[in-house]
């Protein structure tokens, strides 16, 4: 099982080809590669997105994914609800599934929380329902969904993978010069269940860079990042 950052649709998909990705030749769709939002390729079904969609379900993996700021939330969510692994999801087809906000999977032998979505800080330059959805932040029922996913569980999972990042590594950042962006309710929201959360390793997307953070978290765009497939 592997995890990566925003693919931007086929913008950054080129990643997950198979001169870079080597070991796809190894692997089959019982193996995973989860993207860590800004999947991008359910956007408006014209003939390149359906063209890379085909092109990613080719690959000998299977792709998971959750959202990220940058999605067609309106598109997204006309694919039914269904329940995969222990958490909802929309299945885009038999190799690509959207893992969705709040939810605790059981994959490979680990738990992994996942939560999607994020704020645009561009969106007064898009249109809404266009090429902005203010379905980026989560609703109520997210969060507390996350939050009683995470009390069923007892608060303790292997992974973590969101978009967002919590409010105190968005000030590491910050200092580091690896970003602009201001607290909102979602990292708010996710500093209080890292303060609380037992957990192995927590992946975030959204900025752009590959970085080891504090609280064993990792900001990831390029790198693509082996998890151990057993428990220990």
């Amino acid at each position: 099982m592997y995890v990566t950052g925003d693919l931007h649709g086929y913008i950054d998909i080129g990643k997950l080809n198979s001169k870079r990705f080597s070991i796809n030749r190894e692997l089959s769709k019982d193996d995973f590669v989860i993207i860590a939002g800004d999947f991008g390729l359910v956007w408006d079904n014209k003939n390149d997105e359906i063209y890379w969609r085909k092109w990613l379900a080719r690959k000998n993996f299977s792709t998971l994914f959750i959202d990220g700021n940058h999605e067609n939330f309106q598109l997204l969510n006309t694919y039914p609800v269904e329940c995969w692994n222990g958490g909802k999801v929309h299945r885009i087809n038999e190799s690509i599934i959207h893992l969705m906000r709040g939810q605790i999977f059981t994959i490979k032998g680990y738990k992994i929380f996942t939560f999607g979505g994020a704020q645009s800080h561009d969106k007064e330059y898009r249109k809404e329902n266009v090429n902005w959805w203010p379905e980026e932040m989560p609703s109520l029922e997210e969060y507390n969904e996350g939050i009683k996913n995470l009390e069923r569980h007892n608060w303790e999972v292997d992974f973590v993978v969101t978009h967002m990042c919590p409010t105190s590594t968005l000030h590491t950042l910050n200092e580091s010069k690896h970003s602009g962006i201001h607290k909102d309710q979602l990292s708010d929201y996710f500093e209080q269940i890292q303060e609380r959360l037992s957990y192995k390793k927590w992946y975030f997307g959204h900025f752009h860079r590959d970085m080891e953070l504090p609280n064993k978290q990792k900001l990831i765009y390029k790198s693509i990042e082996l998890l151990p497939t057993e428990q220990s």
